[in-house]
């Protein structure tokens, strides 16, 4: 008898409504984060109100708690859009470990066969961050330290990571990667990102060390912005001088960055 209350039981709980197991405050926060998403520019409190049809205290409160999670984020003062912290939630997951392990071979391939390191750069909170990094297999290497954090308007990767986005939406953009006043720190570096953009690559000096040049590649996403920039810090050997060998390097470095691209 027992036995067949519990099955009765089971039964009914499996075809109960969905809204049996509601939990409100977790929808109105969910409602939220929906109709941003759909919004590229933002919406301010009273357009969040209007939208989910709710009052605006059910609604001050819930937004509030999502800022201060990281969630939500404010922009022009009385705006709110989505932040990054989705996205990096979203990034533990399988897409990134899918572009990492596309990207591996091909950059242990290009670090063997031209003799120099290369690393991948990503956007995270605000900086490029290193997920994946190659060096050749001679008795010494160069390379960057996987998880290293790189300022997005100092580093070879970071001008790189900027000057691939689209210029219209870039302080969108860097609204949502968590980079904080981004149009006064644009103005500084936009007639360079004016140019990388135009040339399809960045092959500049390194700010960092002497003697070492940056050559940096977009990974382009399905919009066609960079998800990703491949960057060879560049060294060059005692026996290369004189050869065209960085030019089968940059070549060989824009193949791979395709082919990821096409991963991607």
């Amino acid at each position: 008898m027992g036995v067949d209350v519990d099955i009765r039981q089971d039964i009914e709980d499996e075809n109960a409504p969905v809204d049996r197991y509601r939990a409100p405050a977790l929808d109105k926060g969910l409602d939220i984060l929906e109709v941003l998403s759909a919004q590229p520019h933002g919406l301010t409190r009273a357009e969040i109100v209007k939208e989910l049809g709710l009052g605006p205290s059910q609604i001050y409160r819930m937004l509030e708690r999502l800022v201060a999670r990281g969630y939500v984020a404010r922009i022009a003062g009385d705006r709110y859009q989505l932040s990054m912290k989705l996205f990096l939630l979203a990034t533990r997951h399988p897409p990134l470990r899918r572009l990492m392990a596309e990207a591996q071979p091909l950059m242990d391939e290009f670090a063997r066969d031209m003799r120099q390191s290369c690393h991948l750069v990503v956007p995270e909170q605000g900086a490029g961050v290193v997920v994946a990094q190659a060096s050749p297999t001679g008795h010494w290497e160069f390379r960057a330290r996987i998880g290293g954090q790189l300022d997005l308007f100092a580093t070879g990767s970071g001008l790189a990571l900027l000057a691939f986005q689209d210029p219209e939406r870039l302080v969108e953009t860097l609204g949502l990667w968590g980079v904080r006043h981004a149009p006064r720190k644009l103005k500084d570096v936009a007639p360079h990102l004016e140019e990388v953009r135009k040339a399809g690559i960045r092959i500049a000096p390194s700010g960092q060390l002497v003697g070492v040049t940056d050559i940096s590649v977009p990974v382009r996403g399905p919009g066609g912005d960079a998800a990703g920039v491949l960057t060879c810090a560049y060294i060059e050997h005692p026996e290369e001088l004189g050869t065209d060998f960085r030019s089968k390097a940059i070549e060989r470095l824009v193949r791979v960055a395709a082919e990821l691209s096409s991963a991607v």
